[in-house]
């Protein structure tokens, strides 16, 4: 976003639907002029209408016309000020879901003086005008985006101000006790102390636990937002590759008996039980003079670091146990902070002596290619990210920018915590007081800069 354009009061024009072609398309003015500039290029169905006249939140059938051509026929939407999802006078278009002609309508507004509006440039304004705050207006992205009934229910209850009404009691309990330290060095002559400060000290250790508990929420927040990359490693031929079709029930990735097949990393995403899941399958780990299919195997080192959960797969009817332990373990010694599951595949090929090995509960069997086991396997990384049933009372950080707020408040907290205990004055308590409301203060937009609100709606459509 244009960081001259934020504090603009002018009138705006943007498609509000996706661009392509269908069945309608939205376009939203919004705006001081708004009424005026459409009135412009309206004609009304049946007798002429001066839109400015019209009741808020009522409807008009006519045309969009470039002096005597009809560009379309629309259906307008008044919305007075203040009564519209900017805080704005606007006004919606629909028309025919045509490129050109949504294209056609924007430019004809642009041609009359009206501005074309920057990414995310509605929301930043209902945001400026008091219709949410700054975790609410970043709530309307992550609802836009999501891709499950999880993340859409967190979006949800981030939007209808969940976050926001939990961190604003935070900083009210803090406000008013840093009120009585700042009353306090008025009297500092007079050695007074208004705060008490067991009761201090007992407020921070609640806040405290509230700011952990929220930040260790981020890691589910984050996975039920972004979905968790799984990746598959293994030797060549191990069935990598199978595994992946058979997860994703569709043949995804080439599948052959020749090594080294797959040389570059592959991915794709399924659902399980409202959680994206994204898989990668990788190049084969071995000692290969192919320079080609040693840059697959460097991806492969790369994709491992990149991922929450490892599927490490062996050929159950090659390889030894000592080979499958050593394996194993030189994995996790490489990559120690890793979930890695190690799936023994091609069960239904196993010999009746090596199907009755004794394994941990971490070992699979599968066949890929059979499909059994699958299922299982399903389970099993459902199982890692436990999500329970989310309710509409969950307060879950799924933001990385709240979550790093977050922890610069509760780091503010713990030095007044170890300020006090060293008897430091209150007007140095002040300052990391002051520090943790400003910290709680960026996520709501409470405290905020241009550069900050910029870089947040810049991220947001055209048209939102």
């Amino acid at each position: 976003m244009d960081l001259r354009n934020l504090s603009k009061n002018d009138t705006i024009v943007a498609c509000a639907t996706a661009p392509g072609m269908g069945a309608i398309a939205v376009i939203r003015v919004s705006g001081p002029t708004s009424i005026a500039a459409t009135q412009k290029l309206f004609k009304s169905a049946g007798k002429n209408k001066k839109l400015s006249d019209c009741d808020t939140h009522t409807a008009h059938f006519g045309a969009i016309v470039d002096g005597n051509e009809i560009v379309d026929e629309v259906l307008i939407t008044l919305f007075h000020e203040g009564k519209s999802f900017t805080g704005e006078e606007t006004v919606e278009i629909s028309c025919h879901g045509s490129t050109y002609i949504t294209q056609a309508i924007v430019q004809l507004f642009a041609a009359n003086g009206i501005r074309p509006a920057d990414a995310g440039e509605f929301t930043m304004r209902a945001h400026r005008n008091g219709k949410f705050d700054l975790a609410q207006a970043e709530a309307i992205a992550d609802l836009i985006h999501s891709t499950s009934k999880a993340n859409s229910q967190l979006a949800m209850n981030q939007l209808r101000g969940g976050i926001s009404s939990k961190i604003e009691n935070l900083r009210e309990q803090l406000m008013s006790f840093a009120g009585l330290i700042e009353l306090e060095l008025d009297f500092s002559e007079e050695d007074v102390e208004f705060a008490d400060r067991t009761q201090f000290v007992e407020l921070i250790r609640t806040i405290e636990t509230l700011l952990v508990k929220l930040m260790d929420s981020f890691a589910l927040g984050n996975a039920i937002k972004n979905g968790v990359p799984v990746v598959i490693v293994g030797e060549p031929n191990v069935g990598k590759s199978t595994l992946l079709n058979a997860l994703l029930n569709d043949d995804r990735a080439i599948v052959s008996s020749i090594a080294g097949t797959t040389r570059d990393t592959i991915e794709d995403e399924i659902n399980l039980n409202g959680i994206s899941f994204r898989f990668i399958d990788t190049a084969g780990i071995r000692e290969t003079d192919d320079e080609i299919e040693s840059k697959g195997i460097e991806k492969t080192f790369e994709k491992i670091e990149q991922a929450q959960i490892v599927l490490q797969l062996f050929d159950g009817s090659t390889a030894s146990l000592n080979q499958i332990q050593d394996q194993a373990q030189e994995l996790t010694k490489k990559f120690p902070d890793k979930n890695i599951l190690t799936i023994i595949n091609k069960s239904d090929t196993l010999p009746q002596d090596r199907s009755s090995i004794e394994f941990d509960d971490d070992v699979l069997f599968i066949s890929a290619k059979e499909k059994t086991g699958v299922k299982e396997l399903e389970n099993k990384l459902s199982s890692f990210i436990d999500t329970g049933k989310i309710t509409s009372g969950d307060i879950i950080i799924t933001n990385a920018r709240h979550h790093a707020s977050l922890s610069d408040a509760n780091t503010s907290l713990t030095n007044v915590i170890s300020a006090m205990q060293n008897g430091t004055p209150g007007d140095l308590l002040a300052i990391d007081i002051r520090a943790a409301l400003h910290s709680l203060g960026e996520i709501t937009g409470q405290i905020t800069t241009d550069d900050l609100l910029g870089h947040i709606f810049s991220k947001f459509c055209i048209g939102k």
